[in-house]
């Protein structure tokens, strides 16, 4: 079996817990991804199966697109929920206008906009002096971290619930939308953390290619996965 099945990762799961059950599905060693998706995440993630997998390296410099929902007010020490709380503040009155906040929230969106630098997060797998960040993190260290040039294609506010602001993001590769949410916290003077992401579109696959693992299992049990693996040739001069 030799192609590309189009995953919408479920929440929990690592980007490797997906490839491991779809190896053991599909019957086959050799499965890689396209771009890892932290477990909180869920959407589009790509898997590649046998003779597919010499072509992974190609998509992994596509755009990306994200749903999110940031929390204002609770900053944390991955900045997304999974992790500590290090402090909690009064996010915006919002009581007194939710009008006056978005236009401030909207103005801060601007600032984002285009060829930006981000500072990775420390945890994150990125590595530095050839060690892994989360590595250090989890040990309570923190090192210097070079910032990266990323570019933000389009930053559009969805809503505005509470201290809940959900918006949708088109972005380069490389960007840590819990870095956006977190730097746009601290600009509105409340902190705020990454709460939900969805990946809706890595280049060249959207959400509404993707299937559910559910349906994946049931696929394979009769099966049919088979009918789902799309050919890698499709996609190459996408």
């Amino acid at each position: 079996m030799n192609g590309i099945i189009i995953i919408n990762k479920p929440e929990g799961w690592t980007s490797f817990d997906v490839c491991n059950k779809i190896r053991h599905l599909a019957k086959i060693k050799k499965v890689g991804h396209s771009g890892t998706l932290d477990p909180m995440a869920t959407g589009v993630l790509a898997v590649f199966l046998g003779t597919a997998t010499k072509s992974v390296d190609k998509f992994l410099v596509g755009d990306k697109g994200y749903m999110a929902e940031m929390t204002l007010g609770v900053r944390t020490d991955t900045l997304d929920a999974t992790g500590k709380v290090l402090m909690t503040n009064d996010p915006l009155d919002f009581a007194r206008g939710q009008m006056t906040n978005e236009i401030q929230i909207r103005e801060i969106f601007k600032k984002y906009s285009g060829r930006i630098k981000q500072k990775p997060p420390m945890f994150s797998a990125k590595k530095v002096n050839g060690q892994r960040l989360y590595k250090m993190a989890r040990k309570g260290q923190e090192v210097e971290r070079e910032d990266v040039d990323i570019t933000i294609y389009k930053m559009e506010l969805l809503g505005i619930e509470n201290n809940k602001v959900r918006f949708e993001v088109l972005c380069s590769k490389g960007t840590y939308i819990r870095v956006l949410a977190a730097d746009i916290g601290d600009d509105l003077g409340c902190g705020a953390h990454l709460s939900s992401l969805q990946r809706i579109y890595s280049h060249p696959f959207h959400i509404s290619q993707a299937l559910d693992m559910t349906t994946i299992e049931n696929l394979a049990k009769i099966g049919k996965l088979d009918t789902v693996v799309l050919p890698v040739d499709d996609f190459l001069n996408a």
